[in-house]
C-alpha cells in the first residue's frame, strides 16, 4: 500500500467542450484507486449539493440573458461551497482530488471569452478558494472546431447554455489556455487531446506520474503499466 503524504494533492483538468478532460479525469481515477490510492473526483461547477444546484442554474439554456458578471459570480459561489464542503477538507486528510474544471476555468471562460478584466477575475478567485491553488493543472488542448465535432459525433443530449456559445468565443478561451499554460509551465502542461482516448490517456499518465512520485504518492514507474 503506498504510503499517504500529509497534505494530499489538487489535480485539476482544463480544456474546451469536447477535449476529453472528463473522460481522461475519470480514467485517471479509476487507475490511481487500483493502485490503491485514496483519491476522489469531483467537478465545476458541481460537486457540494449546493453547487450542483447552481451547475443547474448556469447551464439552463432558459437562461440566455444571463449577464457575464453574474455568470462569473454564480461559477465563483459553486466553486467556494465545493471547496469549504468536499476538496479542502479532503485535501488535509492527504487525499488527491481530481476536479473537472477549477479556478483556471474562470479566468479562460469569463476573463477570455467573456473579456472581463484579469485582475478581477484574479482577486475573485483568490476569496472564492481562500487562495487555494492547484498543484497541478492539465490542459487538454483541442480546437473548438475539433470539439464539437466530437460532441456531434457522439450524439448528445442537447447542448447547453455555455455549449451553444459561437466558435469565436472558444477561440478567445482557448487563446487564454495556452497563455496560462505559457505563464505557469511548472504547474500547467498542456498536452494534446487529439487521438484516441487511449492515446491521450498515455500522455495524462506520463505527466501525472512524475508529479506523483515527487509528491510521495508512487513509487518510480507505478502509474503506467508497463
Amino acid at each position: 500500500m503506498p504510503r499517504k503524504p500529509a497534505r494530499g494533492a489538487l489535480i485539476t483538468l482544463e480544456g474546451v467542450e469536447g477535449s476529453g478532460k472528463t473522460t481522461q479525469g475519470r480514467r485517471l481515477l479509476a487507475r490511481l484507486r487500483c493502485l490503491g490510492l485514496s483519491v476522489i473526483w469531483t467537478r465545476e461547477p458541481g460537486g457540494a449539493r449546493i453547487s450542483e444546484r447552481i451547475r443547474r442554474i448556469l447551464l439552463d439554456r432558459r437562461h440566455r440573458e444571463m449577464g457575464a458578471n453574474a455568470e462569473m459570480l454564480l461559477y465563483l459561489a459553486a466553486r467556494a461551497q465545493n471547496v469549504e464542503q468536499l476538496i479542502a477538507p479532503a485535501l488535509h486528510q492527504g487525499t488527491i482530488v481530481i476536479c473537472d474544471r477549477f479556478s483556471d476555468a474562470t479566468c479562460a471562460y469569463q476573463g477570455g471569452g467573456r473579456a472581463i478584466p484579469m485582475p478581477t477575475v484574479t482577486s475573485l478567485n483568490r476569496f472564492a478558494t481562500g487562495g487555494l491553488k492547484p498543484d497541478l493543472t492539465l490542459f487538454f488542448d483541442l480546437s473548438p472546431e475539433e470539439g464539437f465535432r466530437r460532441l456531434g459525433r457522439r450524439g448528445r443530449r442537447r447542448l447547453d447554455r455555455l455549449e451553444v456559445e459561437q466558435a469565436a468565443f472558444y477561440r478567445r478561451v482557448r487563446k487564454s489556455y495556452v497563455a496560462l499554460a505559457e505563464r505557469e509551465p511548472g504547474r500547467v502542461k498542456r498536452l494534446s487531446a487529439s487521438g484516441s482516448p487511449e492515446e491521450v490517456q498515455d500522455r495524462v499518465l506520463e505527466m501525472v506520474e512524475p508529479f506523483l512520485r515527487r509528491r510521495g504518492f508512487l513509487k518510480t514507474g507505478a502509474l503506467r503499466p508497463s
